[in-house]
């Protein structure tokens, strides 16, 4: 018995051709929220392409949901995908709709993890039929799939991770013009397989934004719609951001100045009377060489030499 949300997928890919899958969607007033942090499942087998997960609007249910991260075949060898995007234009926010390419395109900037870092794709390459995944980046079972290498990627996830371009609060990373040359061709937009899981997404109130602390119960599957495989991984709680104190640029830090040593207190015998001060005019008699005060030290610095390691 064949699936009917899969069914209802297919038809909505039959409706528009892949070549002409539209790139520019709905348009909102309200902000997606920062993307989830979570941990990549295994790849599945040979040939699947990371997808990663991402806030889809829902005019249903007036809100977001969270639409899974997952492994998905790629159409054709050579296939990568470039992950869809929300960009705040005039006063709206508009989804950027993703496709299947020969490479990786334009999708806003945004630092969606596992190899995607805001531009390209870091989590494996194409040879020739192959694709050879970079272990540095993506969660490689060498028994469920083959060919494989490691390259650092040098990209660490922080606490503040917006999801959208443009405005103040989101990213500001600008397409170049070849980018824009190849976002304007013609591409294959999701598959069937991803359109019938971002539909499951949206049927599941777990999923949604409004949930215990904004953290949907499935943040990436396996494989499309496998929301209740055994490996499927939940929405972990953000890092917390570190403040860091800033110095002014530009600007000496002022201190208060040193304050001289003070002398120690020394008690009089009792009965002793206080020595009478000196006439006006006259020389003070000088003190007892055993009581002699002899006033704060200078202050002794360090002898400034090349810092250590230079010659």
């Amino acid at each position: 018995m064949r699936c009917p949300i899969a069914a209802i997928a297919l038809a909505l890919a039959l409706l528009c051709p892949p070549a002409a899958w539209p790139q520019l969607s709905v348009s909102i007033d309200i902000a997606p929220p920062p993307l989830l942090v979570y941990a990549q499942p295994p790849v599945p087998g040979d040939g699947y392409i990371w997808v990663p997960g991402y806030w889809r609007w829902s005019d249903d249910q007036r809100g977001y949901f969270w639409v899974p991260g997952t492994w998905v075949m790629a159409p054709n060898p050579g296939d990568l995908w470039t992950p869809s995007y929300w960009a705040l234009q005039d006063a709206g926010y508009f989804w950027h709709v993703g496709y299947w390419g020969p490479r990786v395109g334009y999708y806003g900037g945004i630092d969606y993890g596992h190899g995607y870092a805001g531009s390209g794709y870091r989590g494996g390459r194409w040879e020739g039929r192959a694709f050879h995944y970079n272990r540095a980046v993506s969660n490689v079972d060498d028994h469920l799939a083959h060919g494989a290498y490691g390259r650092p990627a040098g990209v660490q996830l922080g606490a503040n991770r917006p999801s959208f371009n443009g405005g103040s609060a989101g990213v500001a990373m600008r397409p170049t013009a070849g980018e824009r040359r190849f976002q304007s061709a013609e591409h294959p937009g999701p598959g069937p397989d991803q359109l019938a899981h971002e539909h499951a997404a949206q049927q599941l109130p777990t999923q949604r934004a409004t949930g215990p602390h904004g953290l949907p119960q499935v943040a990436a599957t396996p494989r499309p719609s496998a929301f209740t495989a055994p490996n499927v991984e939940p929405a972990r709680p953000p890092p917390a951001a570190q403040p860091q104190r800033q110095e002014p640029q530009g600007r000496a830090l002022r201190r208060p100045p040193p304050q001289p040593a003070q002398p120690p207190h020394q008690d009089r015998p009792a009965g002793a009377q206080p020595r009478p001060e000196a006439p006006r005019g006259a020389a003070a008699e000088p003190p007892h060489p055993a009581q002699r005060n002899p006033g704060p030290r200078p202050e002794q610095r360090p002898q400034e030499g090349p810092p250590r390691g230079e010659h």
